[in-house]
């Protein structure tokens, strides 16, 4: 993994098979908690697109709030919406991996976006979404997991030019808010955000 220190596996094993004892007591959303979420998900796509809008160009997105910033994700890549879960911190990490937890028994890593973009990370808890495509691969830290809806794109905007090169690439698209809108597969091939977990071993 990288990192600037050594990373001590035998503590954080020890500390993942506590996570492992407490898993059920973290689970998902409450049952209120979920309905309200799938509420807000059915009233957007029972909203009738503006005829001039083509309907290829719409996209069901999640916002969310990370370190004061808005931002937007395809539902596509968000396989669960949990709350805040209790971290193993790793010591010699790279900014962007807070740290680990487990979800269903597995591990995942915990990342926080804000280092990616040049900005202070947030410690405010708050929801983990958890994305991936087929299967969970990261858990990205969230001060507020705002609402489902759908977004056309015909009304977004470019990135913002503030954002340089490698920051940018991960960024599709702006709304006139200023929530940046993520492309979710550069999110996740981004080659920061991949962390060899294999001394970490069975948990």
């Amino acid at each position: 993994m990288p990192g600037s220190g050594e990373i001590d596996w035998a503590t954080t094993r020890a500390r993942l098979a506590k996570l492992a004892e407490l898993e059920k007591e973290q689970g998902t959303l409450t049952p209120e908690e979920a309905s309200a979420l799938l509420d807000a998900r059915a009233r957007a796509l029972a909203r009738e697109p503006k005829p001039e809008v083509d309907p290829g160009t719409l996209r069901e997105v999640v916002r969310f709030k990370a370190a004061g910033q808005r931002y937007a994700l395809e539902s596509r890549f968000v396989l669960e919406v949990v709350r805040a879960p209790e971290l193993v911190t790793l010591p010699g990490a790279p900014p962007a991996l807070r740290g680990l937890t487990l979800m269903h028994g597995e591990v995942l890593p915990v990342v926080e976006l804000a280092p990616l973009f040049g900005r202070a990370p947030s410690d405010t808890p708050g929801p983990l979404l958890v994305v991936g495509t087929h299967r969970a691969e990261l858990g990205l830290r969230t001060e507020e997991v705002e609402e489902v809806t759908v977004l056309a794109g015909n009304t977004l905007l470019e990135p913002p030019s503030t954002l340089d090169d490698v920051a940018g690439s991960l960024v599709s698209a702006a709304d006139r808010d200023g929530t940046l809108v993520l492309e979710g597969d550069a999110l996740l091939s981004d080659s920061r955000l991949m962390f060899d977990l294999s001394d970490e071993g069975a948990v």
